[in-house]
């Protein structure tokens, strides 16, 4: 055996040795800047699959049905190369039938046939499942979002809750649907794979093991990139929510001023911001997809390198010749081979993306509500109506006193109305009667007793609360005043009306109640959308 006569081999291996040194050079030089790159890993992976398989715990049942539909459809991985390869050797004989052959081709196209059914229904099984655990988690944080505390929520952009309930919700449904069962897929695809190949010819499969080393090197360094990437474009698409968000719902006041060019700029910034995270990610994906593909077509040049020297020079390697037979279907089996291992390291990103955004869910559900009914929280049935503050000192920041030392008392059927300079406590003194904040030091009564003592939706529903921002909803008329309460007929929403002289307006709309309400009742007047407040308020019969 002469030395030189492998020289394409020797060269295939310094081009592969000169790129994993390059790679290698640049993972060492490119450190991590944590805190710059939104770096807020807090919770475990184990704790978060923890989490998240209480969710999917209803239904592991059906992911044992997914499970076992997949090792029918890999089947055509494992067993079809072989099958390709045993026909092409069937039909260079001399001499053969053609009903064998019809049934090794009848063979193949069952296989085929039964993988592609197998993964249909698994997609399919999976696709429900995933849709299903989704909506539950939305539930449960939309249904927590509502628990807490205005203070909470206003250290909260509404662009990030939105993000957490949609975006993220959706990462975290792609690791049902699809990345954890391919993932699984993918490692029994690779294991099969290379028991076949050593099955068939043990001198090729270390041939195309010595490739491995690299995927393993290319794939490390893939790891750190990729993650840089995801987590940059993360970061970025929950800025521009955000961003939209608030100047969307504030657009008039930007046209009032006249700042639409100043606004454009600022969103121009976060947009191009979020392209070029886009474009890392992109470019990183271009750099290591045409690697792995470079040790693909590495591996099958080596292949019928030595394939070619077994069959024409009858030459063994390693005490094997290699066959034609052989040739064909080690090269479907290299496909098979690389197309996992490629496949494992992308889908391995995007459970660590997933993961990543189940822990930003976690962590606005992990937000104790600050505001909460006591132990032995009351429930109040009827109200007289004796409001008494006692010493009352309340903050919205700390050490910023709005509210110092303030007492008074105001009777049952006494009407009391509170005047002062912009930002003296008037709207804070309402907020504080409902608990909409507690109060740092002092005591509030409400027919002497401790507001601290009843329960929250009990005392809250003695209260009409009629604010100066006037909110409305997407809807209409009817549902904006009943608020979706069940048991008020028609009767009572137009005497409500009619008490706040609502109906002077709502009598004109040619639907009436069923009048269209746009987002934040911009179809309506200012002075339109405080009668439908006071109607509101009226209806629900406050004490």
């Amino acid at each position: 055996m002469k030395f030189e006569t492998y020289y394409p081999l020797i060269i295939v291996g310094a081009v592969l040795g000169v790129f994993s040194i390059i790679f290698i050079l640049a993972y060492a030089l490119v450190k991590d800047k944590k805190e710059s790159m939104g770096f807020d890993r807090n919770i475990s992976d184990k704790e978060i699959v923890k989490r998240l398989l209480k969710y999917a715990k209803p239904y592991v049942g059906q992911f044992a049905f997914v499970l076992a539909l997949m090792l029918f459809s890999i089947s055509y991985d494992i067993i079809g190369p072989y099958l390709i390869g045993n026909i092409q050797g069937y039909i260079k004989q001399p001499e053969f039938d053609l009903a064998p052959l019809f049934l090794r081709i009848a063979l193949y196209a069952s296989i085929l046939v039964v993988t592609m059914i197998c993964s249909y229904v698994q997609s399919i099984t999976l696709q429900k499942i995933g849709q299903k655990i989704i909506s539950n988690i939305r539930l449960d944080l939309f249904e927590h979002i509502e628990s807490l505390s205005h203070e909470q929520l206003n250290h909260i952009p509404v662009g990030k809750l939105v993000t957490r309930v949609t975006n993220d919700t959706n990462g975290v449904s792609m690791m049902f649907t699809n990345i954890i069962v391919n993932l699984i897929k993918n490692v029994f695809v690779i294991l099969g794979v290379l028991v076949a190949m050593l099955c068939i010819n043990y001198m090729l499969t270390l041939m195309v093991l010595c490739f491995v080393p690299f995927i393993v090197l290319f794939t490390v360094i893939f790891r750190k990139f990729s993650r840089r990437a995801y987590r940059r474009v993360k970061d970025s698409t929950t800025d521009i929510n955000t961003f939209l968000s608030e100047n969307l719902s504030g657009i008039k006041i930007t046209q009032f001023f006249n700042r639409e060019a100043k606004k454009l700029d600022e969103f121009s910034e976060k947009n191009t911001k979020l392209g070029r995270a886009k474009y890392r990610q992109i470019f990183v994906f271009g750099i290591f997809r045409p690697m792995v593909f470079i040790l693909y077509q590495s591996s099958v040049l080596a292949l019928f390198f030595l394939g070619a020297k077994g069959v024409i020079d009858n030459t063994e390697f390693l005490g094997q010749v290699v066959t034609s037979e052989v040739i064909v279907s080690f090269y479907m089996y290299i496909s098979k081979f690389f197309n996992p291992i490629q496949n494992l390291a992308e889908q391995f990103n995007w459970l660590q993306s997933a993961f990543a955004s189940a822990e930003k869910i976690f962590t606005i559900m992990d937000m104790e509500p600050v505001i909460v009914d006591s132990e032995d929280a009351i429930e109040l049935d009827t109200v007289e109506g004796k409001i008494e503050f006692k010493n009352v000192w309340f903050a919205y920041n700390e050490g910023e006193w709005v509210l110092k030392d303030v007492s008074f008392t105001i009777e049952p059927k006494q009407t009391v109305a509170f005047v002062g300079s912009t930002d003296s406590g008037k709207t804070t003194i309402l907020s504080l009667i409902c608990r909409n904040y507690d109060i740092q030091k002092g005591q509030i009564l409400i027919d002497g007793i401790d507001i601290k003592k009843i329960k929250i939706a009990s005392l809250r529903r003695h209260f009409g609360q009629m604010l100066q921002d006037v909110f409305l909803f997407s809807g209409t008329i009817r549902e904006n005043i009943l608020l979706r309460e069940e048991g008020i007929s028609d009767e009572e929403v137009w005497e409500a009306c009619k008490y706040v002289n609502a109906d002077s307006f709502i009598g004109k709309l040619e639907n009436g109640l069923d009048d269209v309400v746009r987002e934040r009742g911009n179809n309506f007047s200012a002075g339109q959308r405080q009668l439908l407040s006071f109607a509101r308020t009226i209806l629900h019969k406050p004490s």
